[in-house]
């Protein structure tokens, strides 16, 4: 192959909330750089992942899920979401297949209409739903755009989704490798320790606490011996929920932070030891400064 024949560029991959993107993400790389919930809302920035073949180079954009912003960090959500299909080769759209339509697919919809960009529907979890919905819901879909092409797929089980690979590379153009191969994301490993952090506080808690959990690692560094030592701040909105996210006795932020530890060992392949705060910082969902601090990229606030 020369080097002209190698394909590469940007995938963005939207969808409502719980519709399964993260999980077809974590899949496709092998490894988890986005956290995924039961929780609506769970990406809150622009992830890139990078799948690198002998013959291409995909990077994925994971965008928040969408839904009606109700504070500045919605609204940030919303803008990343919008900004990221203007940025891409191919388009993604993900739906949960065992699921009616809804608003908020009606909603995605609507702003895809008027985009150029290749739109490939994505009809994910088929393991959940029996042949014949799966017919039925492509018909529903199809009336409503005329997507590029329509691929059935299980994230979570991996059916179909190097079929779906297959297709996305036939939007890409000829290109160059932008990332090393062995590149499989943008961000710096502080962040995907923190949302590995805050995917487990989400998890833990979701009968007792919204939305309102955000985690800023402050210190990661390996000491002589090859351990990893990471500090890390979870953050809540009120007293209340730092009382829940601790636990009595402090059961629940040991449980967090013994899950946590499992995932950063994995991505980091070296032995961890975390240490976990909790403190609260008011309405922090409202304050752009604070929400930078987190992570979250000036460019795309």
């Amino acid at each position: 192959m020369t080097e002209n024949e190698f394909k590469s560029g940007f995938v963005s991959i939207i969808g409502r909330p719980n519709v399964g993107k993260s999980t077809f993400m974590n899949k496709v790389l092998g490894q988890k750089i986005a956290i995924m919930s039961d929780k609506p809302q769970t990406t809150r920035n622009k992830i890139q992942g990078v799948h690198t073949t002998e013959t291409s180079q995909m990077i994925f954009i994971d965008t928040p899920g969408i839904h009606k912003p109700k504070h500045q960090l919605g609204e940030h959500m919303m803008k990343v979401a919008r900004n990221t299909l203007r940025e891409t080769e191919a388009i993604l759209f993900l739906i949960n297949v065992s699921e009616e339509i809804g608003r908020g697919d009606e909603y995605i919809i609507e702003m895809l209409r008027n985009t150029s960009t290749p739109i490939i529907l994505v009809l994910n979890k088929i393991d959940l739903v029996h042949p014949d919905k799966l017919i039925q819901q492509i018909e529903v879909y199809k009336d409503k755009l005329p997507f590029s092409d329509i691929v059935p797929i299980s994230a979570l089980q991996g059916n179909n989704v190097d079929k779906l690979l297959e297709v996305l590379e036939t939007y890409l153009p000829e290109g160059p490798m932008y990332y090393p191969e062995d590149r499989i994301t943008d961000h710096p490993e502080h962040f995907i320790v923190s949302e590995l952090i805050r995917e487990k506080a989400l998890h833990l808690t979701s009968q007792e606490i919204p939305h309102a959990i955000g985690v800023e690692v402050e210190r990661m560094k390996e000491n002589d011996q090859g351990v990893v030592h990471v500090q890390a701040t979870i953050y809540v909105e009120r007293d209340s929920q730092k009382g829940m996210v601790i636990g009595k006795q402090g059961k629940m932020l040991k449980e967090i932070g013994q899950l946590a530890r499992m995932d950063i060992q994995n991505l980091l392949g070296s032995q961890v030891y975390l240490e976990l705060w909790v403190k609260v910082q008011k309405d922090w969902r409202n304050k752009s400064q604070f929400i930078r601090s987190l992570g979250y990229r000036d460019e795309e606030y």
